[in-house]
């Protein structure tokens, strides 16, 4: 199931993916600690170019939604 993409913030588009797929922090905890993660939902950290491909590859999306 494709779903549109909101023209947001890549924190606010993470939010959104983790939302839809009724994900928690912990639930990407493959992908990077639940620190980092609280990390980039609240601001306080930005997303590397290491970790939006494998959130990319996590969601089925485009790399480009959270660079």
């Amino acid at each position: 199931r494709q779903s549109p993409m909101p023209d947001a913030e890549p924190r606010e588009v993470l939010r959104y993916l983790m939302e839809e797929h009724g994900l928690k922090q912990s639930d990407l905890s493959g992908i990077a600690s639940q620190g980092t993660i609280s990390d980039i939902l609240s601001g306080r950290r930005g997303i590397s170019n290491a970790l939006a491909k494998k959130m990319a590859a996590k969601f089925q999306v485009s790399v480009a939604v959270f660079l």
